[in-house]
């Protein structure tokens, strides 16, 4: 069987999708390989195609029991024989899936990291023949990853020790250059074939918000989307506590997902997700690596994360199935200060020599200020994001918050002259320049203790800005560093100004503020039908081929996108096909999965055909 048989068959593709190809060849060839891939992507069907071609098992190393069950559910669905070991199997079970790996019966198994050296699993592999070690979410075994995992360094030894050396694949969709470069170290690849398709996600709508209040911004964000499936990310365990009850007390069906649940309780809550059950997922960072649910159609941050790289995975969550879906931040000054303090937990990893913690206290430092970056920047937000992790991209996307809004400049002179002439007369004072937080405190004309002891509120420039608030005056503060007429020292984090600063002081230069005219507008129903080429009267049927999909996913307990995608609903009502050599057209529809569930969606298309005529 060819390789696009095998796409044809089991996973009713007609095509492949950028990039796909070429390490689907260079695996099948022999030779390693390497995919940066955005979600949704295609990154499983790299190694799935190549696994059913080549002679032997492939080993699949995830990070997560969810994924790895989710993943075998789907190529199992699809008459691909896979299968996975881990804690969530009973002893019993456990056994049965070894006779079966002996026996030859399964082309794919699904392993965590944390296996691979134990002393049963390496002398089952031993004895097979293993064509391919695939690595699935590969960024987590580099140390410059913002997933690093110490167990994914198991894997070359694993591989070290088997009697032939098989391919090996790896897989991301989060990795800066820095960290690709130490995935090809790390895993010791050889002449891999390396592809990067991009990081950019057309159908994803980036916006951030900044409202003094964040709960009622949620919540009406949230209720305005009471029919989709969304996710929440909140920073702290007691933030998903207090968004998941408020959401509940407001009617929408929400559950939550935090380390602090027990097992079963998170397996649970998960599982009403997945499921479709809960509409709302509230969690913390924990949940949601390797989550494969298509039809999340928002995902809203509460808190900001740390990095731009956890942004772009969290926020990557929504719209795998192509659909347009939506990723908005509700950022607040407080989300700096949190965000430091689980920089500086983790930073206190004792595994680390001090040269090393220092550095990744100063690499995590950088991070944290391209996010805070991203959440201030009246640019392109996508081009933000594309910018960090080096692909080229047009000045404008026209699908994010920052392009769809108006702009306007507002000229602040007159303040830059208080901000700078204050700036220069507390280090006339003290002798040395001060952060913005105190100088913040001596312009509104805070009577704090440490302006009172300091004497500072003695200083002609003291109250300047009294009737200005706290995050004005902040951002007065960035928009004359980004001006270039203050700058802040790297090590105290103190504010002084730049030989330019006496342009505006003496020489007249004007000094301007981009502020946001109006609020962007986002259709998500409108966007969605334009995206998928649907017209609205295709409502009615797109309803009811979702409700045959619930029906059949609640009856053979699996994920809804196990039986189709919303994508493959989409194809299909656009299609409208009627026989089932039409149905098999359908983009994502393979031969099991027409044997399967051809009859009731031909069923549910041939009623919309005679209500229609």
């Amino acid at each position: 069987m060819a390789k696009r048989e095998v796409l044809r068959q089991y996973f009713g593709h007609s095509s492949f999708r950028p990039g796909q190809e070429a390490l689907i060849d260079g695996i099948l060839a022999g030779r390693d390989a390497l995919g940066i891939m955005p979600t949704g992507g295609g990154k499983s069907l790299c190694y799935q195609v190549p696994a059913l071609l080549l002679p032997g098992l492939t080993l699949v190393v995830s990070p997560l029991i969810s994924l790895m069950k989710d993943q075998v559910a789907a190529l199992n669905g699809v008459g691909i024989p896979a299968a996975f070991l881990n804690s969530a199997l009973d002893a019993q079970a456990f056994q049965a899936v070894c006779r079966e790996i002996r026996q030859g019966m399964h082309k794919l198994i699904y392993v965590a990291p944390e296996r691979l050296l134990q002393e049963g699993f390496l002398a089952l592999m031993q004895e097979q023949k293993i064509a391919q070690v695939a690595v699935d979410e590969a960024h987590c075994i580099s140390q410059w990853g913002q997933d690093f995992r110490p167990s994914y360094r198991k894997i070359t030894e694993f591989v070290a020790r088997l009697p032939r050396r098989p391919v090996l694949s790896a897989f991301t969709a989060t990795a800066t250059a820095e960290v690709q470069a130490d995935i090809l170290t790390q895993l010791e690849l050889r002449d891999p074939v390396k592809v990067v398709t991009g990081f950019n996600r057309p159908n994803l709508y980036f916006a951030v918000q900044q409202p003094k209040r964040k709960q009622p911004v949620l919540t009406a964000l949230v209720e305005a989307r009471r029919d989709r499936s969304g996710i929440v990310y909140c920073a702290t365990r007691s933030g998903v506590e207090k968004i998941c009850d408020l959401l509940c007390q407001r009617g929408i069906p929400a559950t939550r997902y935090h380390a602090g649940l027990s097992e079963e309780e998170r397996q649970r809550n998960q599982d009403d997700f997945q499921f479709d059950r809960k509409t709302v997922m509230v969690a913390t960072n924990a949940f949601g690596m390797g989550i494969d649910k298509s039809n999340v159609s928002f995902v809203i941050h509460y808190n900001m994360p740390k990095s731009l790289e956890a942004y772009y995975q969290e926020a990557g969550r929504a719209g795998r199935d192509g659909e347009a879906a939506e990723c908005i931040l509700l950022y607040g000054p407080g989300d700096v200060a949190t965000a430091q303090f689980f920089l500086q937990q983790a930073g206190e990893n004792e595994d680390l020599s001090p040269e090393e913690r220092a550095e990744v206290q100063a690499r995590d430092a950088r991070r944290l200020e391209a996010m805070v970056n991203y959440c201030k920047t009246t640019h392109c937000l996508r081009g933000h994001l594309l910018d960090y992790f080096g692909q080229a991209h047009d000045p404008t996307c026209g699908n994010c918050g920052n392009c769809r809004s108006q702009f306007v400049q507002v000229d602040i002179t007159r303040q830059a002259q208080m901000i700078l002439s204050c700036v220069k007369r507390v280090q006339g004072k003290l002798g040395y320049y001060v952060g913005a937080d105190l100088l913040s405190k001596v312009l509104r004309g805070s009577r704090s203790q440490r302006v009172l002891t300091l004497g500072l509120d003695g200083l002609t420039t003291y109250g300047l800005l009294r009737d200005t608030s706290e995050a004005l005056t902040r951002r007065y503060l960035e928009a004359l560093e980004e001006a270039g007429y203050l700058v802040t020292e790297p090590v105290h984090k103190t504010l002084r100004p730049t030989p330019q600063a006496g342009e505006v002081l003496f020489r007249g230069s004007k000094v301007f503020l981009t502020q946001r005219a109006a609020p962007a507008v986002f259709r998500p129903r409108e966007e969605g039908l334009e995206r998928s080429g649907q017209q609205p009267e295709d409502q009615e049927l797109m309803a009811a081929l979702k409700a045959t999909r619930l029906q059949l996913a609640r009856q053979e307990e699996v994920p809804l996108y196990v039986i189709f995608s919303n994508a493959t609903l989409a194809d299909m009502a656009r299609r409208r096909p009627q026989t089932m050599e039409e149905f098999l057209s359908v983009s994502g529809v393979g031969e099991v999965k027409a044997r399967k569930y051809g009859a009731a969606f031909l069923a549910v298309l041939a009623r919309a055909e005679k209500e229609e005529v």
